[in-house]
């Protein structure tokens, strides 16, 4: 049977890796010296913790299952946003709560899916795309330039303008993933 990938191949892929952990490592020093246990550390850690706490407080009974379905759809395509943003080099992000995620933690697994599962159970008979709207607006032209103010994210080739759209998409997709029919008995 044939080699798949040659010799050359996964040398060259090797000398990637290499300098992919070398920029890791330095990150890792950088990130224990000036922001574990610094006051940006302790704000991501609070914003992480926070809304899941709030969230388990006023969410709708007996809905939890289609929620946290919804936001974890939510949850998975803000990271990968995010983690495609960063590659292509249009932001970053300072004061990472963990230094081996290259998104903004807080962000992409606490705040974007709570509010969608908070925004998806509230008053959920309005019409769905002007919930999008105000979501994305609450998201794009507030959220993200409060963060930008404190210094978590910076925009290099990026807009807010860009993100509104987006967060509209993630908005409608998640509210057809949280009124699906099929939560059947396994």
């Amino acid at each position: 049977m044939p080699v798949l990938i040659s010799k050359d191949e996964l040398k060259n892929s090797m000398e990637y890796f290499e300098k992919i952990h070398q920029v890791q490592r330095d990150y890792l020093n950088y990130w224990k010296e000036h922001t574990l246990w610094h006051k940006d550390f302790w704000v991501a850690l609070a914003l992480t913790i926070l809304p899941w706490l709030i969230w388990v407080l006023i969410r709708k009974r007996g809905c939890e299952a289609r929620l946290l379905l919804a936001g974890g759809f939510g949850l998975i395509i803000a990271t990968w946003f995010d983690f495609l943003g960063i590659v292509f080099g249009l932001w970053h992000y300072s004061g990472r709560l963990l230094p081996t995620i290259p998104t903004f933690f807080p962000w992409d697994y606490s705040l974007i899916p709570v509010s969608l599962m908070v925004s998806l159970q509230f008053k959920p008979h309005i019409n769905r795309f002007l919930k999008a709207i105000i979501f994305s607006a609450l998201t794009a032209f507030i959220g993200e330039p409060f963060f930008m103010w404190l210094g978590y994210y910076t925009e290099i080739k990026w807009s807010v303008l860009y993100s509104f759209p987006i967060y509209i998409v993630i908005y409608l997709i998640t509210d057809r993933i949280s009124r699906a029919k099929s939560f059947d008995a396994l």
